[in-house]
């Protein structure tokens, strides 16, 4: 995609920008100039194409929900298969666009926050792939909720270091990433997983994970002849929706819903800060500071968003909603049960909501799900959450 003037500034009507050291500033000067000179390289185009083809197994199907649809009654419900990546969810798009620009700009070690654990298998995936040192900041607890990923991660070579500050999620996780890009900038490279951060990693992640709309948008309409009258993904940093609205936000007929989770609703509660770099719409506690939230999406644990969703929800273009994890597990075993088809706990989120939504049109129309990945990561902690009951 064309960056816009905004984005070329690093805003978004007031949100986004760079907040960050003096040495810091510069290197993120550099990424940016590398970024803006490689998205239209030819070379590096085919490269990524090539990649994305023959390693993540793109372009993968928009699948009608029929026994879904049929079940809830009202409009049909197609599923964008973000699960069906290799690794299992949309984080490799970015993992390798950034791994690919990474090797242009000579890095030797890459380091990476996450939450769920998604985009630290994808960086672990892209490292292996090309043999890159690795290491990946993860909160503690999500270490614990998210343990099998991180033996993926470790399996494929990555080092893992819990955070223990803080609340030992993905806030503290980005922190001690942020930290270590500034002792090591010399040496290393920040693959950062979600569209938030300082300029220019919301436009990068964007940029890589517009390929979602890119396709469905073709895919919608050799089946069903028009666009959709919405495009519902989950949204916690907010990078699987930003690259599910891309190429529909200039559809002003279709309807953008991003929906979080009702324990971490950063839109809906928030007010406009600073936090990790960027200006933003962030939920704060009484002092100021971004205040502690949880989720039973680990993904989707975040007290920030994403400054294009931030400015999204400001100037009215897309809506923000919110679920219950009750809601969420409720449609995690949902689809599981009449499509057979298991989503993580964070496409749950938008699931739970299309499904309401659905229940409100007719059958003329046609909503977009991105599943955005799939649920093998949280199995163990649905199955001990059901139990408990």
């Amino acid at each position: 995609m064309e960056l816009t003037s905004a984005e070329k500034k690093g805003y978004f009507g007031e949100f986004g920008g760079s907040f960050v050291p003096e040495d810091l500033q510069l290197v993120l000067n550099e990424l940016e100039n590398q970024f803006l000179k490689y998205k239209d390289d030819p070379e590096f185009i085919n490269e990524y194409q090539y990649y994305l083809k023959e390693y993540i197994g793109r372009e993968n199907p928009l699948t009608f929900a029929e026994n879904l649809t049929k079940q809830i009654g009202g409009a049909k419900i197609y599923l964008k298969r973000e699960d069906l990546n290799h690794t299992g969810a949309h984080k490799i798009n970015n993992a390798i666009g950034q791994i690919l620009l990474a090797k242009r700009m000579g890095a030797k070690r890459i380091i990476a926050e996450t939450g769920a654990g998604q985009h630290g298998v994808a960086t672990a995936t892209a490292c292996a792939m090309f043999g890159m040192e690795c290491v990946i900041y993860m909160g503690k607890v999500d270490t614990e909720r998210q343990a099998l990923n991180v033996f993926r991660m470790e399996l494929l070579g990555a080092k893992v270091i819990p955070v223990t500050k803080g609340q030992g999620r993905l806030k503290d996780a980005v922190d001690e990433a942020l930290d270590d890009l500034v002792r090591n900038y010399k040496t290393t490279f920040y693959l950062l997983g979600s569209a938030v951060g300082p300029h220019p990693y919301p436009s990068i992640v964007k940029h890589f994970q517009s390929i979602i709309s890119e396709e469905s948008k073709r895919q919608i309409l050799e089946k069903e002849g028009k666009l959709p009258t919405a495009v519902v993904a989950c949204t916690g940093g907010g990078s699987n929706a930003i690259g599910a609205f891309a190429h529909y936000i200039d559809e002003e007929d279709v309807r953008l819903v991003g929906v979080e989770p009702a324990e971490a609703a950063t839109l809906t509660e928030g007010v406009p800060a600073v936090i990790h770099g960027f200006k933003c719409i962030t939920i704060l506690d009484e002092n100021g500071e971004p205040k502690p939230t949880f989720s039973i999406a680990a993904g989707l644990d975040y007290p920030g968003v994403g400054p294009e969703h931030s400015f999204l929800k400001v100037s009215g273009r897309a809506e923000y909603v919110t679920v219950t994890g009750q809601e969420a597990l409720e449609a995690f075993q949902m689809l599981s049960k009449v499509e057979g088809i298991i989503p993580a706990l964070e496409s749950s989120h938008a699931v739970a909501y299309a499904v309401k939504l659905a229940k409100e049109l007719t059958p003329n129309d046609v909503l977009i799900v991105n599943l955005s990945g799939r649920g093998d990561k949280d199995v163990e902690q649905v199955f001990g959450m059901i139990n408990k009951k």
